[in-house]
Order: structure tokens, then sequence, then C-alpha cells
């Protein structure tokens, strides 16, 4: 058995609260290290005495949860850890022991300050871990807060390693008025939290007796706050055109942003840009009848289809099948992907009257399934929702048979926009977690691995059927997809699709290699006949979208 620990860095706090409720559904091992965004959580014993001023006077976000405890802080410079387990229920069986998973998770904090030669232990009448308890210099590095339910966990603990102390002003923490908290840092260590939360995970996994099955996000570097690849008019690049091998090396044209990125992530090197793809990555062109008549339909309608604006290689196919995913909200996306060909350029005003002619094209063409993508539109305040959620109305009332999936932005995290689709019912949640945990700044750098995974948990927790993506070929490992799946699988995912990368620009993500059919197999097996995973298309040519209403009927 694994304990699947993942260094998230940054979440806030309410996605990392539904991607633990979702864990928690589940029968897998898994423990969350990350940051948070300053926030003040209440026990459900809190004294409202002890919060000492309005969190958001002083910038904090202001929370309730149904940990046991009083008031704490969270916020950057601090490892909180939600361990989501099967805990073991005292002898002879019956409820879990909470006094042992307690103390159990104190001794692996213990182990890990003594790691950075920092002296801490119990202190008896105070939870937590203590430097110095029982003196009257007693001071609290720790604090500790869970919750045991049907034999699983959620909540945990924090540990100080260089919070800035100051925001433990505004409250009594932990209710303890007699005791002060200190951080690592205070106490001598020059450690980072990623640091701290490595040996974290190494000492957990000995304490629950589990494999440890580490994986983490690539730190975003100090000064690197610019997301958009493309921002300071680098353009979209050449497009990719056969020439030989040698022509050109694989970074040509590459940003500078975007190599230091892949370079964090462990990744150099690729295919030279004019390499000939393999046999199996050729598509044949076939612009039959249908395709034809899709392609009339959507120029009539002035409709934008993502088949045509990513360059999907599945077009021919799709559309001669009368299949087409149309993109609501224009053809310009606030986002600049490392992978993706969409335009970037400032996004135009919305089009209230788009979900009518999708309506249209969709009943005019007979479609049985229809696809609805979308561009990120964070220039919104509602980030393209209320569009999404009205033209799925608009499907439905003009073509009440057609069933339709939605593969939309994460929103930026906002569950009310979030609702706004949710409420309107696709038959299929799409949203794409695209690549693996540690390439994630590389490959869209405006996105996170937590958010999308908090995303797809929220929907499932919407009773929908979910649905999620990744493209490999950017320089991720065999290990690494697998331990995608195994996220996917913990939240309760219902489809995977998994194709090979290819590049469309000198100017996005090289190709680090081509994946080989076979490989394609085996990750479909592992994630249906291993994870359990409902349904998986996985091949070479795979996309989000291909064969998006056989894969939806597979499940029912």
């Amino acid at each position: 058995m694994a304990l699947n620990v993942r260094w998230l860095g940054s979440v806030p706090y309410a996605e990392a609260w539904d991607l633990q409720q979702q864990l928690f559904r589940g029968t897998s091992d898994h423990l969350l290290l990350l940051e948070h965004p300053p926030v003040y959580t209440r026990g459900v014993r809190t004294d409202p005495a002890n919060l000492l001023v309005d969190p958001k006077l002083v910038g904090a976000e202001d929370l309730t949860v149904n940990r046991g405890g009083d008031v704490t802080f969270h916020g950057p410079g601090q490892v909180v850890g939600y361990p989501v387990l099967n805990v073991p229920g005292k002898r002879g069986g019956g409820m879990a022991d909470t006094v042992a998973y307690v103390t159990k998770i104190e001794q692996i904090v213990i182990e890990t300050l003594a790691e950075f030669d920092i002296e801490a232990d119990r202190f008896d009448g105070f939870p937590g871990v203590w430097v110095e308890p029982a003196t009257s210099d007693a001071r609290k590095i720790a604090a500790i807060g869970v919750r045991l339910t049907r034999g699983r966990s959620m909540h945990g603990f924090a540990l100080n390693v260089s919070t800035d102390l100051s925001w433990f002003e505004h409250i009594v923490p932990c209710g303890i008025a007699e005791h002060g908290v200190t951080t690592m840092a205070a106490e001598g260590s020059d450690a980072t939290p990623a640091q701290v939360a490595v040996v974290l995970a190494e000492k957990a996994a000995h304490h629950f007796g589990l494999a440890l099955d580490w994986a983490t996000v690539t730190e975003r570097i100090p000064g690197d706050t610019d997301l958009s690849l493309f921002s300071r008019g680098a353009g979209a690049g050449e497009s990719i055109r056969p020439q030989r091998p040698s022509e050109q090396a694989p970074e040509q044209g590459v940003p500078v942003r975007l190599k230091g990125r892949l370079a964090d992530a462990g990744v150099s090197g690729g295919l030279p840009i004019g390499e000939r793809k393999p046999e199996w990555m050729r598509v044949k062109l076939e612009t039959g009848p249908k395709y034809k008549e899709l392609k009339r339909t959507s120029r009539k309608l002035d409709l934008v289809t993502v088949c045509e604006e990513a360059g999907c290689p599945n077009i021919f196919d799709c559309w001669n099948e009368g299949t087409a995913t149309f993109m609501l909200l224009g053809e310009r996306c606030t986002r600049a992907c490392g992978f993706c060909l969409v335009d970037t350029q400032k996004p135009q005003a919305v089009d209230t009257e788009e979900p009518k002619r999708v309506a249209k094209a969709v009943a005019d063409l007979g479609l049985d399934f229809a696809v609805l993508t979308m561009v990120a539109r964070d220039d919104l305040h509602d980030g393209g929702a209320d569009i999404v959620a009205k033209t799925i109305q608009a499907i439905r009332d003009e073509s009440p048979g057609t069933g339709v999936e939605v593969l939309i932005s994460d929103l930026q995290g906002n569950p009310d926009s979030l609702h706004i689709v949710t409420a309107a019912r696709p038959d299929v949640f799409n949203h794409n977690i695209e690549t693996v945990i540690s390439m994630q700044r590389a490959v869209r750098p405006s996105a996170g691995y937590a958010r999308s995974l908090a995303t797809l948990s929220r929907a499932k927790q919407a009773g929908l059927t979910t649905k999620s993506g990744m493209i490999v070929g950017m320089g991720e490992t065999p290990e690494q997809v697998r331990q995608t799946l195994i996220d996917l699988a913990a939240i309760g995912i219902d489809i995977v699709t998994i194709g090979q990368y290819l590049r469309p620009t000198t100017h996005h993500l090289p190709i680090h290699r081509w994946w080989e059919p076979a490989e394609f197999d085996e990750l479909k097996r592992f994630a249906e006949d291993d994870l359990g995973i409902p349904h998986v298309e996985s091949s070479p040519l795979t996309r989000s979208s291909h064969h998006a209403g056989s894969a939806a009927n597979a499940i029912k």
C-alpha cells in the first residue's frame, strides 16, 4: 500500500478543503502538503473571543471548519499537512483511536524538526508540538486539529517554518493565551517549506507503515510573475513545417522563461523541430461530405470550433462523423499555455447571441452529442460561466435528445462561477489537468494542479459525470503520468483521455519524445484495471473531445 504524498505549493483554503472532502470519499491514502494564503480558521469549539480583530481588516480570510481545536492561522511560510487516510480502530476493532492517531502526527512533526536540529516535544495539557515545553518560555511551533469519521481522517497539522509571526497577534492561537508561538526560522533554521515537506513525507510514510509515493510542484522562482509566455509581444511563433531533422534545435524560438521553467521541472533536450512524425502519428486527409457540411455551417453561423483553432489531428475523423467541438466566448484566450495554438491577443466583447447560434448549428446538423469548450476569459467576472450555461440550455431547448459535454477552464477557482456551469447539468463535465504535477508551471503557468483537482472534485460533489485529459511527450515520465492517474482516480473521475503532444509553433514547448502506441495501451490498462477508472481513451491521436459521445455512453 502507498501513501500518495503531494507537495502542492500555495493553495487557497477552500480549494484544498473541497479536494480533501472528495479524497475522503475514497479509500486510498493521501497526504496533501501545501501552503495557504493568509486565513484564520475556527474549529467547532472555537471561542469567538479568541479572534481579536476582523480578519478582513488585516487581509485574511475567516472560515469555520469541522475540525477540533480553537482558532488558528494558516499562511505563507507554513507547511500545512492534510492526511486523508484509513485509520485503524482500537484493539479489537471499533472506532478509530483518535489519541493514538494524534500522537503519531505529533511524532512525525517532532522527528522532522529534529532533522533540522530543532528539539521539540509534547506539552501535557496543551495540544500540538512545542519548543521548550513545560517552561516559562514554552512556545508552540506546530498546531494539530483533526477529524476522524468512519475510519477516515481529515484536516491535520500546521508547522511554522518561516511564517510571519505578526499574524498570530490578531488571535489567541488555539485558545492558549499563556504561551506564545514560534517558527523554525526563529529557532535558527533556514529551511524552506518545500525542503521541510520532503522530510515530513518520509516520516509520515514510515510512521503510517506505507510506501512513499512522492510528487511535487515545481517551485515558482522569485521574480517569475509573468504568467503569459507571449505577453512581451513574442507572437505565436513560426508554424512547424517538415524539414531536415538537423536544421533546427528543439529549443529554437522557445521563450527564455519557458526554457527556465522546463529546466526547473528537470526537462531538457527534445526532438529536432523538423523530425518526421512516426507512422502512427500521420493522419490521412479525408474531407468527406459531412466535413464540408459542418465547415459550411460553422462559417454561416459565425461559430468557432476548437477543432480548427487548436489544430486537432482528428478534425477529419470527427467532422466526417458529424461531431464537432464548439469553442465559446470567441477565439482569443486570456492565457498562453505552452502547448496550445489558440490566439492570445486581447479578447473581444462577449457575444450574447452565441448560445442560440450554437444550438441552431447542433440542431441543423442533427448531432447526437455536442461538445462545448471555451477559451479562458479571466477578464470576465464569472470567467465566461454564464455563456457556457446558457449554451447548454439553448441546446436542450432546440435538441432535447442531444447529449452535452462541456470542457471548461478552472474559472480561476471561483466556486460561484463553477456553480453556474454545474447547475446547468451538462451530461459530462470536463476539465483537463493537461500534464503531471511537476510540469504545470511550464505547460500552463496560469493554472494549477491542485486547482484542477479541486474543480473536478466540486463537479463530482455536484453529482456530475466528470472527465479530464492529459497530453504526453513534453518531458514527463511514465511514473509521473501514473501518479496523475492515481490522483484523478482518487477523486472519482469517470473518463480520462491521454494523447500525444504535437508542437504547433516554434514558440511552444518542444516535443520531448514520441510515446509508443503500446505505452498508451498500458496506461489505459493501468487506469481502468488497477485504478478502477470507468473509461479511458488512450492513444497517440486521442484528444479531449475525440469519441466524446461514445465515451459518455460507455459509462452509463
